[in-house]
């Protein structure tokens, strides 16, 4: 009885199924428990930090509102301003409105806070003055008055383009936000540094290396990305590969209505970095009892992992007469039905691969006959069509040239059932159709074949240049002009590899636009109507032949008529049939 129980076979599936159930279970948990809480976090930590940025937003929109109908107003109705501009620079009225003046931005200055500055240029008295007390250096106050003065005087609308628009500026290698008012001859400018702009944001908790700063539209920083504890920080930090659940820190954006630029707030979150510490300690957790289970295993490593292991090994070699090796007797079931099962689907793969390529060839075979047997009786009818004009018109010596010519010409086609057949024997087929059709159209067609010598033992699939040719034949010549023909072929040295080059033209009205986009883009024509089929058939053959070595350009010649190239590597078929052999 014991012995029975000591050599029972058990299926993989009973050693590994305690192992999984508590793997599982303890990694599903610890995965969901962790995303909740980093989640948690982030969500709560990041609307509060949103919501804090849009309410400051809201408030400096706010500023800027009052500021811009402030200023503007003042330009328009303030009587000091006005005595100013119509006043001497030296007299009483000048300089009462603009203590006057000064007083008034005094007082909004108290209201919004001493980083404000506040300042007048009157173009008609060249006078450029705070109105307020200037809390920048007195070196950045003259660049600006310069700046100021000298766009004004380069383009009096300049600053009209930008009426009621805050935007920085760089003054003395340092950024400040200004907006500029305009009213006749008369400025109104209001500036704060953009670092005392966004100071009451960097008062918010973003973490050690979280920091806050402005961002014009060009997309570049304006203030100094400073951190939580003053240490200057890259304002472009470098991108986390890891995904953004589990990434220690976010970027909030926010918009100011009057302004061409954004507050951006990166925060590097210092709840969420506690939250990490605990997810790396439960995965520890799981990483230990993992290991617990893996030492358990090791008792069924001699009974287990061991037939596997080798089962797997065997499966990876065969003998030199390609049969698979022996395989050892095994305590576990599925391994022993696996040995049975994968000797019997080696013999079938065997047996099927045979099959499936003796297919293959067959249909390949099937499907080039085919094609060719569709060009056939389209040539053949032709010719037939050729002589029963000419009978009509009584032209009985052509008919005996043309009767020999067709005679030729299917001579040619009936003998040539192969892939490949001679260039020179092509091009003289080719002759031979370009024949019967000028005696058909004596004074409407004509041709030239230019061909070089060393090319004439080449060898191309039969009937290609004829496809072509009777295609320029059918759609370009006509009885009102002489339509002129044109094959040339040459050897070329292509990637150094010699190629033959066709080019078949004509004098006629070229490929339709829609036909030579499809041509053009490789998408196959429309031959419901019984249309197109040499030309498809052609394409498919050279694919075929050719094993996408082939290649064929179509287009419109500038001055009228269509043109066709066609690339080919050179001895092709001889290659072909030695591989056969």
């Amino acid at each position: 009885m014991g012995k029975s129980t000591k050599n029972k076979q058990y299926p993989v599936r009973h050693y590994v199924n305690i192992m999984f159930l508590i793997s599982f279970v303890v990694l599903i948990l610890d995965f969901a428990i962790s995303i909740s809480a980093i989640s948690i976090v982030k969500q709560q930590s990041t609307r509060y930090l949103q919501d804090t940025a849009d309410l400051y937003i809201h408030r400096i929109n706010h500023d800027f509102a009052y500021i811009n109908h402030y200023t503007g107003w003042t330009l328009a109705n303030d009587e000091n301003l006005k005595a100013m501009n119509d006043s001497p620079m030296n007299s009483a009225e000048f300089f009462e409105g603009n203590e006057n003046l000064h007083k008034r931005f005094n007082e909004l200055q108290k209201n919004y806070g001493q980083e404000y500055n506040f300042f007048v240029y009157l173009k008609k008295q060249d006078f450029f003055l705070n109105c307020a007390p200037i809390s920048i250096p007195y070196a950045d106050y003259l660049e600006l008055k310069e700046q100021i003065i000298a766009n004004v005087e380069a383009d009096r609308n300049v600053y009209e383009r930008i009426y009621s628009k805050w935007t920085p500026v760089e003054i003395g290698g340092r950024y400040y936000i200004t907006n500029i008012v305009p009213y006749h001859d008369s400025y109104m400018i209001s500036l704060v540094s953009a670092d005392n702009l966004i100071r009451p944001l960097r008062a918010l908790n973003l973490g050690e290396d979280g920091f806050v700063s402005l961002i014009d539209d060009r997309g570049m920083a304006v203030t100094t990305p400073v951190s939580n504890n003053g240490e200057l920080l890259d304002a472009t930090p470098r991108p986390s590969s890891l995904p953004d659940l589990f990434r220690a820190g976010t970027t909030v954006n926010g918009e100011f209505t009057n302004a061409s630029f954004h507050v951006k707030l990166v925060i590097q979150f210092g709840a969420f970095e506690k939250i990490m510490i605990a997810q790396l300690l439960i995965l520890l957790l799981a990483v230990i009892i993992s290991c617990s289970l893996g030492f358990i295993l090791l008792y069924f490593r001699n009974t287990v992992l061991r037939p596997i292991k080798s089962f797997s090994y065997n499966l990876a070699f065969w003998t030199e007469e390609g049969e698979p090796l022996e395989f050892e007797s095994s305590k576990i079931i599925e391994l022993e039905k696996a040995n049975k099962q994968f000797m019997n689907l080696v013999g079938q793969i065997r047996k099927f691969k045979i099959d499936l390529y003796e297919r293959e060839l067959e249909k390949q075979r099937i499907q080039l006959d085919y094609m060719k047997l569709q060009i056939k009786p389209h040539f053949f009818l032709n010719c037939l069509t050729n002589i029963y004009s000419m009978a009509q018109m009584q032209l009985y010596r052509e008919i005996e040239q043309m009767a020999l010519s067709t005679s030729k010409y299917f001579r040619y086609i009936f003998q040539n059932d192969g892939d490949f057949v001679k260039l020179r024997d092509e091009i003289e087929h080719v002759r031979i159709y370009l024949d019967i059709q000028k005696h058909r159209y004596p004074d409407a067609l004509d041709y030239r074949i230019d061909e070089e010598a060393p090319l004439a033992g080449a060898e191309i699939p039969p009937l290609v240049l004829q496809t072509f040719v009777e295609n320029a034949v059918k759609y370009a010549v006509n009885r009102v002009s002489q339509v002129q023909i044109e094959l040339a072929v040459r050897l070329r040295n292509e990637d150094g590899e010699e190629r033959i080059a066709i080019r078949i033209t004509d004098t006629g009205p070229g490929f339709p636009p829609e036909i030579l986009e499809d041509l053009q883009n490789g998408n196959p024509l429309d031959q419901s109507a019984g249309t197109h089929i040499g030309i498809m058939n052609t394409l498919q053959r050279l694919e075929s032949l050719y094993n996408g070595q082939a290649a064929a350009s179509f287009s419109n010649q500038e001055d009228g008529g269509a043109c066709v190239i066609l690339s080919l590597p050179a001895y092709a078929g001889t290659n072909r049939r030695s591989v056969a052999i």
